[in-house]
């Protein structure tokens, strides 16, 4: 990904963030630094917190990258993984029914989710809500669309 730009964030931008990141999944950012990094030929930009790849930004909607759940693991808007889907969304795939074992029942359709695996729990990827919460699990159809995941560009991307 080649960067267009960086500048850090003014206060207002800052707080924008951290309470759309407070509100949406119960995180909270503690952090000295915010940088926004813009990409040539990419509907991603990236902010950086305390020099790490955290917070992603896609249509001015504020999500945790992989990595950033993975530090600052959300208290809401999850959706749980059985193993056997586990390669697939680390690949990229948008999640199915099937292979969803649990899902934030305050999920609405639209809402930016974390995909997490049921092992351990890590953050695989990061999803828009295709549905509600409560109809996430079932027998078919696809719910979650994923905008980012483990091993893609905005994974990759080093500061």
């Amino acid at each position: 990904m080649e960067v267009k730009s960086r500048h850090h964030l003014r206060s207002d931008e800052v707080k924008a963030v951290t309470e759309a990141l407070s509100d949406g999944l119960g995180v909270s950012l503690d952090a000295n630094s915010f940088e926004l990094v813009e990409f040539k030929d990419s509907e991603f930009e990236l902010i950086l917190v305390d020099g790490a790849a955290t917070v992603g930004r896609l249509d001015d909607t504020p999500f945790l990258t992989v990595r950033g759940a993975n530090d600052y693991p959300p208290e809401r808007n999850v959706v749980t993984v059985d193993a056997g889907a586990v390669s697939f969304v680390s690949d990229g795939a948008d999640v199915m029914r099937p292979g969803i074992v649990e899902a934030d029942d305050s999920i609405e359709e639209g809402d930016v989710v974390a995909i997490a695996e049921e092992t351990h729990g890590k953050v695989l990827a990061i999803g828009t809500a295709l549905t509600a919460g409560s109809d996430m699990v079932g027998d078919s159809g696809k719910v979650v669309k994923s905008i980012h995941f483990v091993g893609d560009e905005l994974y990759n991307f080093t500061a």
